[in-house]
């Protein structure tokens, strides 16, 4: 049974892919990993506010509106204190794991603007990544900011960021766009070599005996697999990009189910950490089990049998489930 894929260009032994975690933070995890079965791991994020605390730019978003609310300027890191992992031993690590194994290590930046961070794409380039993952994460709370205006930002960013680098460059697209497949295409189009379905917004919640906001943090589950894999049915044959599915991957099922849709790869964080590491070589011997079970003899000849363009009734990925699942709901309590 041949398990190969490809993946923004690269040639990968199967489609399990490790994804941003804490877990990169080790560089005896990501052998650990390898060894497991992945086929490629992406690093922890590199943020935007760890390289530039003294940029003006930046000092604009820690003040903007603290006359108002003085308290707004302890959710931001102190510029005094250490991040978890700095810039310099983010590259240290980047570098000391893909000189010790053999599948393809991808840089992970997080941020949101162009200024003066967008250049660590290179520096990770340099460190040994054989690919980027931007992951724009931007919450546009100002009223007076259109959607296109959004859009442009996303684009500016991720244009800036591949212009840094020969190797190639993954954006991890938000689910919220007013036109998900309108913005593939625009990403598609300004040369993005992958593109990750979705980016999880973590959202934050209320302490109700101390009165403040605090963060919240929940692993995905299976249930959240819905959504990314209704739009990569949907964008499977449209883009050049090669599509990655993340989010809710907790067994073979999802694997499966995000092959059948279109993914080149299925990316895990929350299984590894809920289950360890190893659960890596279970994804693999599930998926392995269920195409020897449907004669299926390569991840090829799976990936996109189901998509929107090869499923009899393509409507299905689009208002007509809507409308079918609503008027078959029957009510458990009436007679």
């Amino acid at each position: 049974m041949n398990l190969n894929t490809t993946y923004m260009g690269m040639p990968l032994k199967n489609p399990i892919v490790a994804s941003a975690s804490p877990l990169s933070e080790n560089v005896d995890n990501v052998k650990r990993m390898q060894d497991a079965g992945a086929a490629a791991v992406v690093m922890f994020s590199l943020f935007e506010e760890q390289l530039t605390h003294e940029a003006e730019a930046l000092e604009h978003f820690f003040e903007y509106g603290t006359e108002s609310v003085s308290e707004s300027l302890s959710y931001f890191p102190n510029p005094t204190q250490a991040f978890h992992v700095g810039p310099e031993r983010y590259l240290d690590i980047l570098h000391e794991a893909s000189s010790q194994v053999d599948i393809p290590i991808l840089g992970s930046l997080n941020g949101f603007t162009q200024e003066g961070w967008v250049d660590y794409a290179k520096q990770m380039e340099q460190a040994g990544a054989k690919g980027i993952e931007l992951n724009v994460y931007y919450l546009p709370a100002d009223m007076g900011l259109s959607g296109r205006a959004v859009e442009q930002r996303y684009l500016e960013v991720f244009q800036a960021v591949k212009a840094e680098v020969v190797v190639p460059v993954a954006l991890k697209l938000s689910p919220f766009f007013s036109s998900i497949a309108h913005m593939a295409q625009q990403f598609d189009e300004a040369g993005a070599d992958g593109l990750v379905l979705f980016n999880r917004f973590y959202q934050p919640d209320f302490d109700l005996d101390t009165l403040e906001v605090s963060p919240s943090l929940q692993l995905s589950t299976p249930a959240e697999i819905c959504l990314p894999l209704r739009w990569i049915a949907i964008l499977h044959g449209h883009t050049k990009a090669s599509l990655a599915a993340t989010t809710g991957v907790h067994s073979g099922a999802q694997v499966v189910k995000y092959l059948l849709a279109g993914a080149d790869v299925v990316m895990t964080t929350s299984a590894l950490l809920q289950h360890g590491i190893d659960h890596i070589g279970t994804l693999l011997d599930e998926l392995s089990g269920w195409m020897a079970s449907k004669e299926y003899e390569s991840v090829e000849q799976l990936k996109g049998s189901m998509s929107q363009q090869n499923v009899p009734d393509p409507v299905a990925f689009e208002r007509a489930n809507y409308v079918k699942l609503l008027e078959s709901y029957k009510n458990p309590f009436t007679a």
